[in-house]
């Protein structure tokens, strides 16, 4: 088991609230955290765009990460969405069991 932090956006709280719920309900995801607004800027398509966005922080496992991707495209706005997945190197032992054991499918 490998616990890893996915980082995605959503343009506004409701989405990144509902995604949340999904997650946590689907038990793909231990903890979700929904991140105060910020301001992005980037390039999309030729252009430069400046965005509010709401982060979304989502621990899970690495093996869950393709069911996750999937409802994160699936309820997403965007037409390519910021999905990134980050290996989780270490952390307090109790922790990442808790993880672990929020992540694993219901009986």
């Amino acid at each position: 088991m490998e616990p890893v932090l996915i980082f995605t956006n959503f343009p506004d709280k409701k989405g990144a609230i509902a995604l949340a719920k999904k997650l946590i309900d689907d038990r793909l995801a231990a903890c979700v955290n929904i991140l105060a607004t910020c301001t992005s800027v980037y390039r999309w398509q030729d252009k430069i765009e400046t965005t509010d966005e709401t982060p979304v922080l989502i621990k899970t496992q690495r093996q869950n990460y393709n069911q996750v991707e999937q409802i994160i495209t699936m309820m997403h706005p965007y037409e390519l969405p910021e999905i990134i997945v980050v290996p989780v190197s270490g952390g307090l032992p109790t922790y990442l069991q808790w993880i672990i054991e929020e992540t694993q499918p219901s009986d």
